[in-house]
């Protein structure tokens, strides 16, 4: 089993959280060290200066650093979806020896990446299938060791200007930390939040921030779409700032603590309640504003948000394949009323306010909607993945695969044993007898090209 230290981080747009984590012999996620810092350098989620944002960075990874000795092994970090675009590709291989093993998965992987159409100044993140065909059977979730003479694929790849990500290497690279993978953001929201059921018959993770708003949507277990809008919650802190004529810090503590987007109109009370602000540039005189003024201008913002991505959804395609609904998570799904928003605003869509799933330890309370991202990039790197998948160095992420072996005698219970998935740049979480770490073999133009005499005819979308 592979006992790597990982160096998580999420770059968001008002804080930095780096997390240094390892898996214990159980299999468990084991974290070591935190640390927090506020976002400087770092605009609607690409760096505007490499400086200060490496001094930020570096501060939250040296606090994390403070709490364990331990070596770090890998790292992997976040990246906004503000300079990704997510398209489309198919690939097909034949399988020499009639079963497909993890070598025929890698090569029409590769294969679907060396088909697609990568504009020039940008470079891939992630290869994700969408489905796999083996022969004539469609929708395959998993081909590894079935039998047929042709292997398939159809993959959604995210893809982000190389510009961006040069920049986020020389940040880190001036803070002392060597890279290994690049997640994108709301991906890894994604992975921390979604259940199987979501998972399979469909869900839109929106992910809201400070300045930045992303999404991903899924269908049958795979990445069909992913979007971003530079929007987020300090926007309602400028409104309320510009609206109102009052500073940013006092607009910031109106929306905290009168934030609402429940119908104020049920409590006649409530709706003519008056409070006092301080006046913008002369802070010593006060002026009077009702709360109810206060909310509407809280609601159009937030309402702007939600009509923003159900048009982006609806242009896409997507919005009729949302069968588990509506997830929100982030720093902006605290305010009151944002799910009955949504609802209306989606219509017929169910929505779900959601937590990442909590991992215990004694830094650092991950029962919060503003750990979403951080949470999803330890799964990504130490869990089980969800299915297989090309990493941002093009190499082959493995799902984990249970196998049942045959029984000793009747009296003796079947186990199940769990392959360990390996990566060149990613911890494990199942363990193997003996651990695997060959790298799967590269494809080259000349492999790539055999293979290729014919697609299948029409390929099966979820929508």
């Amino acid at each position: 089993m592979s006992n790597k230290t990982l160096l998580a981080i999420d770059v968001g747009s008002t804080s930095i959280t780096a997390v240094i984590a390892k898996n214990n012999p159980d299999g468990k996620i084991n974290i070591l060290g935190t640390g927090t810092s506020r976002s400087e350098g770092i605009n609607k989620g690409s760096i505007t200066n490499i400086e200060v944002a490496s001094k930020a960075i570096k501060k939250a990874v040296n606090i994390a650093r403070g709490s364990t000795s331990e070596v770090i092994d890998s790292s992997v970090i976040s990246i906004s979806g503000a300079y990704t675009k997510g398209l489309r590709s198919l690939g097909s291989v034949n399988v020499p020896n009639g079963i497909i093993t993890e070598t025929e998965i890698n090569q029409v992987m590769q294969m679907a990446l060396y088909n697609a159409t990568i504009i020039p100044e940008y470079e891939v993140v992630h290869v994700l299938p969408i489905f796999f065909k083996v022969d004539d059977s469609k929708d395959v979730e998993n081909p590894l060791n079935m039998n047929g003479s042709r292997l398939e694929v159809s993959v959604y790849i995210v893809t982000a200007k190389r510009t961006a990500l040069t920049n986020v290497k020389s940040a880190l690279k001036a803070a002392g930390i060597e890279l290994s993978n690049f997640v994108l953001d709301g991906y890894a929201s994604a992975i921390s939040l979604l259940d199987e059921q979501q998972n399979k018959f469909g869900a839109t993770v929106i992910n809201i921030g400070g300045t930045t708003t992303e999404f991903v949507s899924y269908k049958g277990s795979a990445v069909v779409y992913n979007g971003f809008i530079p929007v987020g919650s300090n926007h309602i802190t400028n409104d309320l700032s510009v609206m109102l004529h009052t500073p940013p810090n006092a607009a910031e503590t109106l929306k905290i603590k009168y934030g609402n987007l429940l119908n104020l109109s049920d409590s006649e009370e409530l709706s003519i309640k008056k409070v006092k602000i301080p006046r913008i540039g002369d802070e010593q005189s006060t002026t009077e504003v009702s709360l109810d003024h206060i909310q509407t201008i809280i609601h159009a913002r937030v309402e702007e948000i939600l009509v923003l991505i159900k048009n982006k959804l609806k242009n896409s395609g997507i919005q009729e394949n949302i069968g588990a609904g509506i997830v929100i998570t982030g720093g902006m799904s605290q305010l009151s009323g944002i799910k009955e928003l949504a609802m209306k605003v989606f219509e017929n869509i169910p929505v779900k306010i959601s937590n990442p799933i909590n991992i215990k330890n004694g830094y650092m309370n991950f029962d919060d909607p503003t750990m979403s991202t951080i949470v999803g990039l330890l799964f990504y790197s130490l869990y089980e993945n969800r299915t297989f998948e090309l990493d941002s160095n093009k190499n082959l992420m493995k799902k984990a695969v249970k196998k049942e072996e045959i029984p000793v005698s009747q009296t003796t219970k079947q186990t199940v044993v769990k392959e360990e998935k390996v990566s060149e740049n990613a911890n494990t979480k199942e363990p193997l007898e003996k651990e695997d770490t060959t790298r799967l073999p590269t494809l080259s133009k000349k492999d790539k090209g055999r293979g290729m005499s014919r697609f299948w005819s029409k390929v099966s979308e979820w929508f």
